[in-house]
């Protein structure tokens, strides 16, 4: 069991432990009073590729039962593979694993200008500190990065969403999340120097850098997933964006987004998806909405959520919520098998971790995961630098309006990565 040992810690020293360890997890809130953490070295892993064919909630479960301690990791969205009848044959550019977990060597935490250190038995803090002291401030040069290009035309883009449309006037399904991919191939990245930059260009509540040998995740994400606290389940899905305007036009902008018809039959459809999910693990009468298409506003975008609230049922726990819940609806469609049926023929290139969920475990069980999106994706591998970007569809959906709303999510990280200097630092 760790315990907790208080102690002080600039932010400034995070680059130079990030280069020290091969594997990584941040997590900030970028709010005063959320908590950012940070996971530093690995002392046991669980990766499982698609080859391996298990059950990979359950083999996740096991896990942390064996060592009942903080895990940090990710849920790719061909999890799904193992949950229901679907398979995945799509380009696969990156390669991630199904799922990686680790045990973290050191875990810091910080919140309202308390820092915490949490040290297993055999820890000191003074070996934390010569780990500081090892740290780098150095200033990095202009990370060199070509453009990145759309993995399909606009044209090819129209076609698809006409296709979709197709599907959802036939009857299949009722809305569906398409999505593509923008990339280019960069041999090195200093991909910490890169989160920086998104970090301060997106300023999201479900902020992720994470790196591991092969792989980096950089995350502006305003979404969460599920949450489990004790028998509480809490996920908030999003459905609805609409731009940030000048102080005199964005209070418009935000009621333009609260009274869009579209928009809100959008989330409503995926509220209920979501309802219905969480309902095979709940008490009875224990699912409510808290929130039905609220309007948040983020830096670069309003965005419209809705909060959901459900308890475990006595015979359920936190794993099968991740089990039935597993992709979430506003990532997929609805209804959600036939929406992903639909994904795997009509998108060109394998999702990989974009739309499944990076998040930690706590060593009660409790956990909370985001969802990937408003991220890059690296592979050191090959280079392959990617953005996903995507938007529901519906029958009521313009593909030249959604193809406008793909890029306006796209447009923070595209601007973290060309023009830096317009980059607003964090205050």
């Amino acid at each position: 069991m760790r315990r907790a040992v208080a102690i002080e810690l600039a932010e400034s020293v995070l680059k130079g432990l990030t280069k020290k360890f091969p594997q990584v997890a941040l997590l900030r809130s970028n709010n005063s009073t959320g908590r950012n953490i940070v996971a530093l070295g690995c002392l046991d892993e669980l990766i499982i590729c698609a080859a391996d064919k298990h059950n990979p909630i359950a083999a996740l479960a096991e896990f942390h039962q064996k060592h009942e301690d903080w895990i940090f990791g990710y849920l790719t969205y061909e999890v799904k593979d193992s949950l229901e009848n679907l398979s995945s044959a799509n380009l696969d550019q990156q390669q991630w694993p199904l799922l990686r977990f680790f045990r973290p060597e050191w875990i810091v935490a910080w919140k309202d200008r308390e820092t915490t250190l949490y040290l297993l038995p055999d820890q000191k803090p003074d070996d934390f500190f010569e780990l500081i002291g090892e740290g780098s401030n150095e200033n990095t040069d202009a990370i060199p990065i070509p453009v990145l290009q759309p993995a399909l035309s606009r044209e090819d883009y129209l076609k698809a969403v006409n296709r979709v449309k197709e599907h959802i006037q036939q009857g299949d399904v009722y809305e569906l999340n398409y999505t593509f991919p923008l990339e280019a191939r960069v041999p090195a990245l200093d991909t910490f120097e890169l989160y920086k930059r998104v970090n301060n260009a997106t300023r999201a509540p479900f902020s992720v850098y994470y790196h591991d040998q092969h792989h980096s995740l950089i995350c502006g994400s305003p979404e969460r997933y599920l949450r489990k606290t004790g028998k509480e389940l809490i996920s908030q899905p999003i459905k609805g964006t609409m731009r940030r305007g000048s102080p005199g036009e964005d209070d418009l902008l935000k009621e333009m987004l609260r009274n869009d018809p579209k928009e809100r039959a959008e989330n409503i459809m995926i509220t209920d998806l979501v309802r219905n999910d969480l309902s095979r693990v709940a008490a009875p009468k224990s699912v409510v909405v808290d929130e039905l298409c609220e309007i948040y506003t983020f830096h670069t975008v309003h965005q419209m959520i809705s909060t959901i609230r459900a308890e475990l049922a006595e015979d359920c726990s936190g794993w099968d919520a991740l089990r039935t819940s597993f992709p979430m609806g506003s990532m997929t469609g609805a209804p959600k098998i036939r929406a992903m049926e639909l994904i795997e023929e009509l998108e060109v290139r394998r999702r990989g971790l974009y739309s499944g969920a990076f998040g930690l475990v706590f060593p009660n069980g409790d956990f909370d995961f985001n969802v990937v999106i408003r991220s890059l994706l690296y592979s050191r591998e090959n280079g392959m630098l990617a953005l996903h970007t995507g938007s529901a569809i519906t029958a009521a959906s313009v593909p030249e309006q959604e193809y406008d709303e793909c890029m306006l999510k796209a447009e923070a990280l595209l601007r973290a990565i060309n023009n830096p200097t317009d980059v607003p630092a964090v205050s």
